[in-house]
């Protein structure tokens, strides 16, 4: 109960921009499950708040995070109109292990470098757990726009972390908005996955018909 009562009353602080972004980017996520284009309106939307939200608090890493979500929503867009079958659905693909190493291993150093320089530099609060979700969101957001199927896996990491860094810098919707994330990216892992078989079972069949 106390913890209860705890998140309530944190709840009760929660301004209306905050509750907007919030919606705006659990729009984007659902619509993104579904390959929906409009979901990168929400995603642009959602960013443009949380770029004034996230300053407000401290949370310096996640400026230009937000920033880069903005130019990301609009680069995104293009690429989903470009990269559809002759039937108008986004194709997916997936990244190779050895991409994925490379990419892990990056992301960690840039996080480790990133914390060390805002906590010599800056006043900025959880400066590691901050820098791990900014570099950590930079690269899924690049995979979405790039539709690759992984990006959801890596999503569970981050977002897990993100609500911890939100929900401890007094940002509890967001936080809880993080939290239904990791049940969302879940889904959309599971939904790209079948898609892509489909869509590979569909091109063996056209092609053995041709053959």
């Amino acid at each position: 109960m106390a913890l209860l009562d705890k998140l309530l009353a944190l709840f009760e602080l929660t301004s209306p921009w905050e509750l907007i972004a919030v919606l705006l980017a659990l729009a984007y996520l659902l619509l993104a499950v579904q390959k929906n284009l409009w979901c990168w309106l929400a995603a642009l939307l959602s960013s443009a708040i949380y770029v004034a939200l996230t300053l407000d608090r401290r949370l310096y890493m996640q400026v230009p995070l937000n920033l880069y979500y903005v130019v990301m929503a609009l680069y995104g867009y293009w690429e989903w109109r470009r990269g559809r079958d002759s039937t108008g659905e986004v194709m997916v693909t997936r990244w190779p292990i050895s991409r994925h190493v490379v990419v892990v291993a990056t992301v960690l150093v840039l996080s480790a470098i990133s914390g060390w320089l805002l906590i010599k530099y800056t006043d900025a609060a959880s400066p590691y757990v901050d820098s791990f979700v900014a570099w950590g969101s930079v690269i899924t957001t690049w995979m979405v726009a790039r539709r690759v199927i992984e990006n959801w896996l890596y999503w569970i990491v981050v977002d897990g972390v993100a609500a911890y860094l939100f929900f401890r810098q007094g940002l509890p919707a967001t936080g809880v908005l993080f939290v239904v994330y990791i049940g969302i990216v879940i889904h959309g892992y599971r939904v790209w996955s079948r898609d892509a078989k489909r869509m590979q079972d569909a091109l063996t069949t056209k092609d053995e018909f041709v053959a």
